[in-house]
């Protein structure tokens, strides 16, 4: 996989990566500068001394920047198995897991420094830029993705979504609806978790004026000075619901 490849068709991009390939782009030159200040090209990618000028031997796999970035965040927007990853950019499984973990840290510092991280901690929305861009206009609900399933049984009986009939994590986020920019992401938390609860929990403090969707799963969640509204489901059409 590679990305001057991956580009012309923007819609596998964006599956692949969540990005469009303006963002894409956009992001890019923040990680290379992040990437080439973190790392000196007078090290290799184990960290030893060149025997050799940047370039010299044999081919990187992950050569450009571009490809770089491109693999981390199939890695973030996907999260496959390693040994898959590998297959798809032509590494092994013990590279692959060595480059996630070298690349991992530069995509975090190149976001910080664009101001795309969300807020961790619920008191901070009240005063985050990504929280009114546009508006105090945002969305709150909670994510699952599937998991290894545990040995231990207590944990098992915790993981266990009924929702999503499986062993899950969660995390509870809040999106701007103009710029669609996550706001806050929550700590991870067993998928057996309510949504609700896990709202009380992380006591967030939104800025004044704000507007909030939610769903049935946020049912009596009513945050001070928020007006809250939930979407109702469409009728379908030639079901007369009287009687």
């Amino acid at each position: 996989m590679k990305y001057e490849e991956l580009k012309k068709r923007p819609k596998d991009l964006l599956a692949a990566t969540g990005l469009t390939v303006d963002e894409f782009e956009e992001l890019l030159a923040i990680f290379t500068e992040t990437y080439e200040t973190r790392f000196a090209m007078e090290q290799t990618v184990d960290g030893k001394a060149r025997q050799r000028r940047a370039g010299g031997g044999g081919k990187a796999t992950l050569r450009t920047a571009k490809d770089k970035l491109l693999f981390i965040l199939v890695y973030e927007k996907t999260y496959p198995l390693q040994t898959m990853l590998g297959l798809q950019f032509g590494l092994s499984q013990g590279r692959t897991n060595l480059w996630i973990h070298r690349l991992l840290p530069v995509v975090r510092q190149a976001l910080a420094q664009m101001k795309l991280t969300p807020e961790r901690e619920g008191y901070a929305v009240a005063n985050s830029e990504l929280a009114v861009e546009g508006g105090a206009d945002l969305i709150i609900d909670g994510t699952e993705r599937r998991r290894q399933r545990s040995q231990d049984e207590i944990q098992q009986q915790a993981q266990y979504s009924g929702k999503k009939k499986t062993h899950t994590d969660k995390n509870l986020v809040l999106v701007n609806c103009h710029s669609q920019k996550v706001v806050y992401l929550s700590a991870t938390q067993p998928g057996k978790k309510h949504d609700k609860k896990l709202a009380d929990e992380a006591m967030i403090v939104y800025p004044p004026a704000t507007t909030l969707g939610k769903d049935t799963g946020f049912q009596g969640y009513e945050p001070p000075d928020v007006v809250s509204w939930q979407p109702k489901k469409a009728q379908r059409p030639g079901i007369n619901r009287r009687g």
